[in-house]
């Protein structure tokens, strides 16, 4: 019976967060406030307090659902690229196609919904972009092992260009009210990035 109640309150979970994320996708930037959740939803407030203590519990289990998802895959290309180039290249290509296909979390990531949220949300953020910037670094790393950089390359500072690219890239598309796609000429940007 617990189990039940528990699948139960993991599933309300599941789709208050995303509720927030379908409506964060809305070109008007609309502030996501507990009031319209709760109507969204069909809910009183007081509901959606029996399953987060509070907005920014919510945002970071937005946060946690980005990050499981983003790191999930960029351990599927670390598996399968062989070249530390190519996985740099497929990491920052699959970051660009994740802003394409989850418009609202993107608002998330680049800080638009966080305005006036609790500011240990935005730390958590930029933890997640140090976090891809580590292991960018260590894709070319390992690129300068195979040969394909020297080794007295700034892979640092090359990983950190990486990352405010992606970060551009995805403000981009944010302020375009999703019009500007993010993956816009990365065929080509992707050659001159990753020389």
């Amino acid at each position: 019976m617990n189990e039940v109640r528990a699948a139960k309150a993991g599933e309300k979970k599941l789709q208050i967060l995303r509720t927030i994320a379908e409506m964060l996708e809305r070109p008007e930037g609309v502030k996501v406030t507990t009031a319209l959740l709760a109507k969204q939803l069909d809910v009183s407030e007081a509901a959606l307090y029996r399953h987060f203590a509070s907005k920014a519990q919510m945002y970071e289990g937005l946060i946690e659902f980005i990050e499981s998802g983003m790191f999930s895959v960029i351990s599927q290309i670390e598996s399968k690229e062989t070249t530390g180039l190519k996985q740099a290249e497929a990491i920052v290509g699959s970051l660009l196609r994740f802003a394409q296909k989850n418009r609202g979390l993107t608002r998330v990531l680049v800080g638009d919904a966080l305005v006036h949220e609790n500011p240990r949300l935005q730390l958590r953020i930029n933890q997640l972009l140090d976090r891809i910037g580590a292991t960018l670094k260590q894709c070319l790393k390992h690129a300068a092992v195979q040969g394909a950089l020297p080794a007295t390359h700034d892979f640092a500072a090359q990983a950190d260009l990486l990352v405010c690219y992606t970060l551009g890239r995805w403000q981009r598309f944010v302020k375009s009210n999703f019009k500007d796609d993010p993956m816009a000429h990365w065929a080509v940007q992707s050659v001159m990035l990753l020389k």
